[in-house]
């Protein structure tokens, strides 16, 4: 059991360093070198949307039907590792684009599928994912911070180099993935209809009007979740053409502080067993999107100086507004889906937080900044994350109009079964 925590802790590691190397430091890379536009940038990270509005489903149906979650896992990182190695010579935001949706269609997917060769093993080794599972996610986030510190240290937050770190990253653990548990398609064993065999009966959970609320809402914090993936970082460095601000550490090494959210996952992360067991998945959720409302209000108001002490609450808060929402979801869809339909189950949760809601998110944000809060290059942040702020109380409002679920506290154990 040791030796199965252990490759799955480097598998996570791994799966997040990719994307720490870039995701919240190419914000810092596209306006403060390229300098191209807030309607381009936030065309760049709707990629991952789009990509998740089918890859992360059809990655799902492929492993429950046809092919090992494993093998399938490690042929996309293969192929996104190859991918990310071209982005430093991209030199206009259209071919830009294609290319990052090109690498989203590999990487988006491979969210989902970590996940269910995670659940694969630990089971296989009659353990409790409810109880064993968060732990082993923790280094996911680790990795996450590891490739944020070793990129900004590096001081190629603003260069193109930090495509090549995750490059590297990706082609090691497509490599690694051939060696993990086999984690073999579950829907077989009886005469299937032509749904049951493209493993679109996933999307039979529709039908249940509280699976189908929560994924509306899953949609809708997923968007939540991409706006300061995007702009918390260029949101620090923006703080340098101010004179007094510039060479506070804040300003120099922003990917450091934004560090401290994922720092704030590792801790959180740890109590999700706590919280689902004694409020429910209802409750647990409805905390995360408070925490979100308090993520973009503090940044707000919070700058380098004196109002530091706001941008690292923030931080912290972080934590709550994305364990709570994420790995409690993905958790929630675990025991309510039967086994046969469990990876199609997780990628279709994918596809509405990560795809659907990261789209809407990135495109309407991209737009909405550039037309109401930038004059040429100068951006009115406090603007920008008090509009945030606002979104998100709509958001958590509705969701305890709307969302019926009745908890029972030993639902969760259900995911083990």
């Amino acid at each position: 059991m040791v030796n199965i925590r252990l490759r799955l802790i480097f598998m996570n590691f791994l799966q997040f360093f990719i994307w720490g190397s870039w995701l919240l430091t190419v914000g810092a890379y596209w306006f403060q070198t390229r300098q191209w536009s807030g309607a381009e940038f936030g065309a760049i990270f709707s990629t991952m949307g789009i990509a998740s509005l089918f890859m992360p489903a059809i990655a799902g149906i492929i492993a429950d039907r046809w092919v090992n979650a494993e093998r399938l896992y490690g042929l996309f990182h293969l192929a996104g590792g190859i991918i990310l190695f071209t982005l430093p010579k991209v030199n206009n935001p259209t071919a830009f684009f294609w290319i990052m949706l090109l690498n989203m269609v590999f990487y988006m997917p491979t969210i989902a599928l970590a996940i269910t060769v995670a659940y694969s093993a630990l089971k296989g080794k009659g353990m409790d994912i409810i109880k064993d599972y968060p732990p082993i996610r923790v280094w996911g986030t680790i990795g996450f911070i590891a490739a944020l510190w070793v990129v900004s240290l590096s001081g190629l937050e603003k260069s193109a180099a930090q495509f090549y770190i995750a490059s590297a990253s990706s082609i090691v653990l497509g490599l690694y993935a051939f060696s993990l548990p086999a984690c073999k398609p579950q829907a077989g064993g009886h005469r299937k209809s032509l749904v049951e065999s493209l493993g679109l009966n996933a999307f039979a959970l529709f039908r249940q009007t509280k699976m189908a609320m929560f994924f509306i809402f899953a949609m809708l914090l997923g968007a939540s979740l991409q706006l300061t993936n995007a702009y918390g970082d260029t949101f620090l460095h923006d703080f340098a053409k101010i004179p007094e601000f510039k060479d506070l550490i804040a300003v120099k090494y922003p990917a450091i502080i934004m560090s401290i959210s994922q720092i704030s996952e590792t801790l959180f992360i740890l109590t999700i067993p706590f919280f689902l067991k004694h409020f429910g998945i209802k409750k647990v959720m409805l905390f995360s999107m408070i925490a979100w409302v308090l993520r973009f209000g503090l940044f707000a108001y919070g700058d380098p100086a004196g109002g530091l002490w706001m941008i690292i609450l923030s931080c912290i808060i972080y934590g709550m507004a994305f364990d709570f929402f994420n790995i409690s979801g993905s958790l929630f869809v675990e025991t309510q889906s039967h086994p046969g339909i469990r990876a199609s189950a997780q990628g279709l949760f994918m596809m509405m937080t990560n795809g659907f809601g990261a789209f809407l998110g990135s495109y309407f944000s991209g737009l909405l900044i550039d037309r109401y809060f930038r004059k040429a290059d100068q951006f009115d942040w406090q603007g920008i994350w008090l509009s945030f702020a606002a979104y998100s109380v709509v958001v958590a409002i509705l969701f305890a109009l709307f969302f019926r679920h009745k908890h029972h506290p030993g639902e969760m154990t259900k995911a083990t079964e």
